[in-house]
């Protein structure tokens, strides 16, 4: 059994205030957790402050303070959105988040799980940036050779901007990929066997399936833009099935994880 659970921790201007105090809500309850999750991930936007504008610096600061009280077992895993490196990143924005934050893109194992944390930002926008974008393409390459020759248990990706948010032959938006671009993307990750696409962005709920692959979009730990509560979501994965399951903070602070999820993590 492994468990995680995953947020978009994307931030809203004057409401700062209330960003870090539903951040440390956030914190709280994972740290609460029982059993311990094996690792929780912030699927993009950390802070809400573009490249370049006033309150960066004091934003990534508060949020480094609040991230600093997630108990030292339980690892934390921070993707890469646009607030944090521009709609059109360039190597001066992707280097900033390195020193700040760590990589941009990663992989690691929990388990017989591989764990592919990818920078989205490269399939939006590379224009600036087409050296960085070209380098993670091959390095995924690599990775997802490794995945294809059946060494995984489950292969699973987590990324800040949905392939798609509810059909991979919807309209470009936004706050999804371009239809070439998504479906490229999304059968080159389902020829390797990826089953689960996680991501944040959109600031609401959402999803859907292409052929095997379940595309997973959480709302935000802070600013809604629908009718979703300020959230986490936890996901069980066993030998045979990934689930997930979206909760609000009040939820999973106030009660925990449901016994028909426990059940599962009890699974060998």
């Amino acid at each position: 059994m492994k468990a995680w659970s995953t947020g978009n921790c994307d931030s809203g201007g004057d409401e700062w205030g209330q960003e870090i105090r539903l951040t440390e809500q956030a914190v709280q309850a994972v740290n609460k957790l029982k059993p311990r999750p094996r690792f929780f991930v912030l699927c993009g936007d950390l802070i809400h402050a573009m490249p370049g504008t006033p309150w960066r610096k004091e934003q990534t600061a508060d949020l480094q303070r609040v991230l600093a009280r997630l108990d030292s077992d339980i690892p934390l895993v921070l993707v890469s959105g646009n607030h944090d490196l521009g709609n059109a990143p360039t190597p001066e924005t992707v280097a900033e988040f390195q020193r700040t934050w760590g990589d941009d893109y990663f992989s690691f194992w929990v388990g017989g799980v591989l764990c592919l944390v990818l920078n989205s930002q490269f399939w939006y926008d590379a224009s600036r940036c087409p050296a960085l974008k070209q380098a993670q393409d091959q390095w995924l390459d690599q990775q997802l050779s490794v995945a294809g020759q059946h060494q995984c248990q489950h292969a699973i990706v987590f990324q800040h901007i949905p392939l798609f948010l509810q059909s991979i032959d919807e309209d470009d938006d936004y706050f999804n990929l371009t239809k070439s671009v998504r479906r490229e993307v999304a059968d080159k990750l389902i020829r390797a066997g990826v089953t689960a696409v996680f991501s944040g962005h959109y600031h609401r709920n959402a999803g859907g399936t292409y052929q095997n692959l379940d595309m997973v979009v959480s709302s935000a730990i802070g600013c809604q833009l629908g009718q979703d509560t300020h959230g986490l979501r936890v996901v069980v994965v066993t030998a045979e099935k990934i689930v997930h399951r979206y909760y609000s903070l009040d939820e999973l602070s106030e009660k925990g994880i449901e016994d028909d999820l426990m059940g599962l993590m009890k699974e060998k």
